[in-house]
C-alpha cells in the first residue's frame, strides 16, 4: 500500500549522474510513466538500502515519492540484474547502445511506455542470456527494428517508397532519409547509392516480426559479417531519427 504522493512502477536504470557526495540522479525508463529522472538519496553511502539496485542495466520495482521537480526513490526491489551481461564486454557495450537509444527516443508520460519498456526489458534480457556474438547481434537487430516501429519510424521493406509496388527477388536501394527501400526503376530518377540485396532485406523483414525469445531459420544461418552489415544499416537509420548524437556508437566502432 502506498501513501499520499507515492506511486509504484517497474523501471530500468539507463543513466546516473552525481548530485552530491551521497546522492545521485537516476535516469530511468518506467513501464507506467516513460522516461523519468529521479533522486536516489544516500545511494553512494556504503550501507545504502538502494545500493547495487541503482547500478546500470538493472530492472527494479520502485516506490517513489513525488516531488516538485523530481520524484525521490524510497524503495527498490530488483526484478532482474541481467547479471550475465556484467562479465562480457560485448554484452556491456551493446546494452549501453540499447539503453542510450531508449534514453534518446523516450519521453515523459509516454503513451507507448508499456511497449517501450517491454522491448527494452526483453532486449537486455536476451543480450544477457546470449551464448554467442551472433546471438547478441541478432537481439540488437530485433531491438532496433522494434523500437523504431513503436516510435513511429517503422521501415518499409516490402514495397518501393516511390511507386508503391512490391519488390521481390531483385536489386533495390535503401534510404535512411525516406525510411525504406526504393526499386531499381524509380531510383534511376532518385539517385540513391546504397544497394540492398533482396536476401538482406528478407532477413531484416523476418527479424522485425520475430520475438526476442524465438530463433528464426534466418538467424540460424546468419554470419557475424551479415549481422554487422545489418547493424550498421539500422544504426545509421536510428541515428538519423535521434534528437541527440549516440555516444555509444563511437565506442562500438572502436571495439568491433
Amino acid at each position: 500500500m502506498t501513501g499520499k504522493g507515492c506511486f509504484v512502477t517497474d523501471a530500468i536504470n539507463l543513466k546516473a549522474y552525481s548530485l552530491s557526495e551521497s546522492d545521485k540522479i537516476m535516469v530511468l525508463y518506467s513501464r507506467d510513466k516513460g522516461l523519468m529522472r529521479c533522486v536516489a538519496k544516500g545511494v553512494k553511502k556504503p550501507k545504502s538500502k538502494l545500493g547495487a539496485r541503482m547500478d546500470l542495466f538493472v530492472a527494479n520495482k520502485l516506490m517513489l515519492r513525488e516531488g516538485r521537480n523530481m520524484s525521490t526513490i524510497s524503495q527498490a526491489e530488483a526484478l532482474n540484474t541481467f547479471y550475465r551481461t556484467r562479465s562480457d564486454m560485448d554484452k556491456i557495450f551493446y546494452s549501453m547502445y540499447i539503453s542510450e537509444v531508449v534514453s534518446n527516443f523516450g519521453v515523459e508520460d509516454d503513451p507507448c511506455s508499456a511497449s517501450v519498456y517491454d522491448i527494452l526489458y526483453e532486449a537486455l534480457d536476451a543480450v544477457s542470456k546470449a551464448e554467442s556474438k551472433i546471438k547478441i547481434l541478432n537481439t540488437v537487430l530485433k531491438f532496433q527494428l522494434k523500437i523504431m516501429r513503436v516510435s513511429g519510424f517503422s521501415l518499409e521493406l516490402d514495397k518501393c517508397l516511390i511507386c508503391g509496388k512490391p519488390i521481390v527477388n531483385e536489386k533495390m536501394f535503401f534510404s535512411s532519409k525516406l525510411g525504406g527501400v526504393v526499386c531499381n526503376i524509380c531510383n534511376e530518377n532518385y539517385g540513391l547509392h546504397a544497394i540492398m540485396h533482396y536476401k538482406l532485406r528478407d532477413y531484416l523483414s523476418v527479424l522485425a516480426n520475430t520475438e526476442f525469445d524465438e530463433t528464426s531459420e534466418y538467424e540460424e544461418k546468419a554470419t557475424e559479417k551479415l549481422c554487422n552489415v545489418c547493424f550498421e544499416i539500422l544504426k545509421f537509420y536510428v541515428e538519423n531519427h535521434s534528437s541527440k548524437r549516440l555516444k555509444s556508437t563511437a565506442i562500438l566502432q572502436e571495439v568491433s
